[in-house]
């Protein structure tokens, strides 16, 4: 498991320097990512027995980055003319159903995917388009994945105190800090990228720190709930994309507006 594990973190890694440094490559990369994590989300739902339109959840999501990296915007709050429109096709498509049972849940999990996967995700591309934005991405990327690794390093070794076992029962107490510890480390690291000060620093690392563990553990529920180990198998030894993503799921959009507003980048 170790060396699958090791492995799939190679690969991982080698993509995300691609990413850094090709931008089509890291184009293409987002595009995969949201096509394979909904792929993956919408066959969870499914083995739970609960319907969707998986495939134009998948089309609608790819259009979502697409959109944002060829800057198309129908109005300055074109996301949410779109999830309308795409909310309105949904109910339309409902008409030429034999039954009415299961309406609401069918459209309403393939909207959740859709916003939840691909639009969140999509912020990695916003982030990327901003003034800077390589740097940007590094530093989410860096507090994001860096308390990824700290908490499931330092959690596995000495985790002896379960955080919420109802969720996730591997994951503990001291697992948890010290994934705040490394994200604070990544918000550190980036100074060169962000230019603040360090007690900005130690407060960003923090938040993000928080968001990346409250969005591993919001999958962790969904799984818990479809009663799925993983959500896929695509990385040997580490699971689906979705679950190499979930933490950035909640923390680019946050970081996103958080350097466009507060810092007015």
């Amino acid at each position: 498991m170790l060396v699958k594990r090791i492995f799939s973190a190679v690969i991982l890694v080698g993509i995300i320097i691609a990413c850094i440094f090709i931008e089509p490559f890291f184009n293409l990369a987002v595009v995969l990512f949201i096509a394979v994590g909904l792929y993956e989300f919408f066959s969870m739902l499914e083995k739970k027995g609960i319907n969707n339109y998986k495939y134009f959840g998948i089309g609608m999501g790819i259009i979502i980055p697409l959109s944002v990296m060829l800057r198309f915007e129908l109005t300055k709050k074109w996301e949410f003319l779109f999830i309308v429109a795409m909310l309105l096709f949904l109910i339309v498509m409902q008409f030429k159903r034999r039954k009415s049972s299961g309406v609401i849940v069918d459209i309403s999990t393939t909207v959740f995917g859709i916003l939840y996967v691909s639009w969140f995700f999509s912020f990695l591309v916003k982030i990327r388009n901003l003034q800077g934005g390589v740097g940007l991405f590094i530093a989410v990327l860096l507090m994001t994945k860096l308390g990824d690794i700290g908490a499931y390093l330092i959690g596995s070794r000495f985790g002896k105190t379960p955080l919420i076992p109802r969720i996730s029962p591997r994951k503990s107490v001291e697992g948890a800090i010290a994934g705040l510890f490394f994200s604070i480390c990544g918000a550190i690291f980036s100074k060169p990228f962000l230019h603040l000060s360090y007690v900005h620093l130690v407060f960003l690392g923090l938040s993000i720190g928080i968001l990346g563990q409250l969005g591993d553990l919001s999958e962790s529920l969904m799984k818990r709930d479809c009663e799925v180990k993983d959500a896929g198998s695509i990385l040997p030894g580490m699971g689906g994309i979705l679950d190499e993503i979930d933490s950035l799921l909640f923390t680019a959009p946050v970081f996103y507006y958080y350097i466009s507003i507060v810092l007015k980048q």
